[in-house]
């Protein structure tokens, strides 16, 4: 994530930046779901009671996650970092409605910046913590955990302490001149005095949130490689195991800036195979100013091929897509093409392209507000979490494949017990349609082969779901061939 005070979130003051994937790939799923009631979605409770079961790594298969009880945990959200407003009630305010939007759509994970001044406790001088402050983030973290919706805590993201470029991203108080332990950056995370600081405000952190389940996990600092300093990496496997000792049940993790260019595969392979790092995160935009040209192209294509950089290393450990979105050149400000998308082609490709590409979650989009709900797209995760409801990812062991068929990409998880198929049409993107102003078409009398999938043994049954228009519908095998129903932009098949 890179984030700058600049138009990408000119409300919020944080604007995304460099790294993002590189282009791969170029088979393609198709998604097809059956899906359950939405009660059978263990991974949404819609209770007002706090489940008191953790999120962990699925001892069932490492590459997905689960609740310490066993259920299954796909984490369907976004990135909801603070709110525009920044009167305490009414800011709160705004998060409460936004997590009750969220969760009415059977969302169930969001992503907090503890560093966004709306939640900063440590503001007036360093080691010290406003407990006002503290209190907007214990009345978020009640909020949603009535909701059943799981939080991960991003400590930090300051990348200098006095540069008037990025002010959002200053933070001078933990200089000496201010009375802070740090006489630079590099001393920041490598200075012993720095190092016990910060091991300080993690115990502050566990004194209010140790035995939260609440919590889905605690995330280091946002893109740390984008502060420019030496030390990151050492102190980055020092305090992600500093945060185990402290949360000993509850996930730690570390993220780096948008996999943009190729210069940025080495430390992404590092951080994904780093033994503290209990999960590897991926962040990548549409962005046309990025040098890496799978940027440029259809929003389905650039995050699968982000989640697969990372499944590729074979890092033994769940992979997910946590920040994505579309930006103007060089995360320059947020994509022009916002306002027309009102539709929400962009989300819908951000939540089904990781996880049909093999991510443990739905892919996470960074404009909470002045993308989704400024269009009101909260009902592209409910149809995300119909198309997976009744899925548990750990027992059926899946294998992801991509093809491409006449028009059509396929994005296909071959399970023990359920094939799941994402079918994408090809022939629409955000360029034909928010660019370009050309409706989606109608697909009609397409079929696809079976030859690329090896299908439960006995009689299936094929269910299609069409995430516009919220249908389900019945298939019937013929010659090897499964027929779709008429759609248009993507449908979802389920065999079992």
């Amino acid at each position: 994530m890179a984030h700058t005070l600049h138009p990408k979130r000119a409300r919020l003051c944080v604007q995304k930046r460099r790294p993002a994937i590189i282009p791969r790939m170029k088979i393609w799923r198709c998604a097809i779901f059956f899906c359950l009631p939405l009660s059978a979605l263990a991974s949404s409770p819609p209770a007002s009671d706090p489940d008191p079961a953790f999120v962990r790594v699925s001892p069932r298969d490492p590459r997905y996650f689960e609740l310490s009880d066993g259920r299954p945990y796909i984490p369907i959200g976004l990135n909801l970092i603070a709110p525009s407003a920044s009167v305490d009630q009414e800011g709160v305010r705004q998060m409460e409605q936004w997590i009750s939007a969220l969760a009415e759509n059977h969302g169930n994970f969001i992503r907090l910046w503890l560093s966004h001044r709306f939640f900063d406790a440590e503001h007036e001088k360093s080691g010290v913590y406003d407990e006002a402050i503290a209190s907007r983030i214990d009345r978020v973290i009640r909020a949603a955990s009535g909701k059943g919706v799981r939080v991960k805590m991003t400590i930090e993201h300051f990348r200098h302490f006095f540069r008037t470029e990025q002010k959002w991203a200053a933070k001078p108080l933990h200089h000496v001149s201010q009375g802070g332990p740090a006489n630079d950056e590099s001393d920041f995370f490598k200075g012993k005095a720095s190092r016990e600081q910060f091991k300080r405000k993690l115990d502050w952190y566990a004194g209010r949130y140790a035995n939260d389940p609440t919590i889905f996990a605690w995330e280091l600092w946002n893109e740390i490689n984008a502060v420019r300093a030496e030390g990151w990496e050492d102190w980055t496997e020092t305090m992600l195991s500093e945060l185990r000792s402290r949360f000993p049940r509850t996930l730690v993790t570390q993220s780096l800036g948008s996999f943009d260019t190729v210069k940025v595969r080495p430390k992404y392979q590092w951080l994904a195979l780093l033994q503290q790092n209990d999960f590897a995160q991926v962040h990548r935009y549409l962005d046309l100013g990025a040098s890496l040209e799978v940027c440029h192209g259809p929003v389905d294509v650039l995050a699968s091929d982000a989640v697969e950089e990372l499944i590729r290393l074979n890092p033994g450990k769940p992979v997910v897509l946590a920040e994505s979105g579309a930006v103007e050149p060089s995360h320059s400000g947020p994509f022009k093409l916002y306002p027309e998308d009102k539709a929400g082609i962009i989300l819908h490709d951000i939540l089904f392209a990781p996880f049909f590409s093999g991510a443990a979650a739905a892919g996470q989009v960074w404009h909470w507000d002045q993308y989704v709900a400024a269009n009101n797209l909260w009902f592209q995760f409910d149809r995300f979490a119909q198309a997976v409801a009744g899925i548990d990812p750990p027992s059926e062991q899946f294998k992801p494949l991509k093809w491409t068929e006449t028009g059509l990409r396929f994005y296909a998880l071959q399970g023990k017990k359920t094939v799941l198929i994402w079918v994408r049409d090809s022939e629409n993107s955000w360029t034909t349609e928010l660019a370009e102003g050309k409706p989606p078409r109608i697909v009609e009398k397409a079929f696809f082969s079976l030859a690329p999938l090896t299908l439960p043994a006995g009689k299936v049954r094929v269910d299609s779901y069409d995430p516009w228009k919220n249908q389900r519908s019945e298939a019937q095998l013929s010659n090897g061939k499964v027929p779709l129903p008429a759609f248009s932009r993507s449908i979802v098949v389920r065999i079992r």
